[in-house]
């Protein structure tokens, strides 16, 4: 039984995890190198992305600096972020590529929040399909006599609990992102 559980945080833990690199990819008005982690560019017919082709950093709060290894891979990195769902238009320069994150609109962060507490919802919702799948785990233990009615019980108790202190986390880090996207 101890197993189960131990299998059931490890995977609200991945469910966490996968919650907050989903956060990264959203931007805030802020420069963050992570919304360019989706991004694959046709480097020698192998989609790579961006941050092994290139330099990333911050220049300012809200410049972001691309700056490419290889120089003549610059302008299929700028194609590459035109075409995916980034929502900002590099400025290439003919070395650098800049994109510069624009000043949200109350409208926008609204949108954004409201993205921000579906895809929180929908982590939850994942991390009760694993405490159902595991308390499934523990009633078959117990119907084939490997625990007793007391174990299932304390069991049950248990992975509640592990189950609890996920939600709240999912909460803690959804509120952050909340308040960073609300932050002008």
């Amino acid at each position: 039984m101890e197993t189960v559980i131990a299998t059931a945080r490890e995977k609200m833990g991945k469910t966490v995890s996968v919650l907050k690199s989903e956060y990264n990819s959203i931007r805030a008005g802020r420069a963050n190198a992570a919304v360019l982690d989706k991004i694959r560019v046709d480097y020698y017919g192998v989609p790579t992305p961006i941050n092994q082709m290139a330099a990333i950093s911050v220049a300012e709060a809200r410049i972001l600096n691309i700056q490419p290894w290889d120089v003549s891979t610059l302008h299929t990195i700028e194609k590459a972020i035109q075409t995916s769902d980034v929502g900002i238009n590099p400025q290439n320069d003919g070395r650098v590529i800049r994109l510069i994150f624009p000043q949200l609109t109350e409208e926008k962060r609204k949108e954004l929040a409201k993205t921000v507490r579906k895809t929180a919802e929908d982590a939850k919702v994942a991390i009760r399909s694993i405490r159902r799948d595991s308390m499934d785990k523990i009633k078959k233990m117990e119907k084939a006599s490997e625990i007793t009615e007391d174990d299932l019980r304390d069991g049950e108790e248990e992975l509640q609990d592990v189950t609890d202190e996920f939600i709240k986390k999912v909460d803690e880090v959804c509120a952050e992102k909340e308040k960073e996207i609300m932050e002008i």
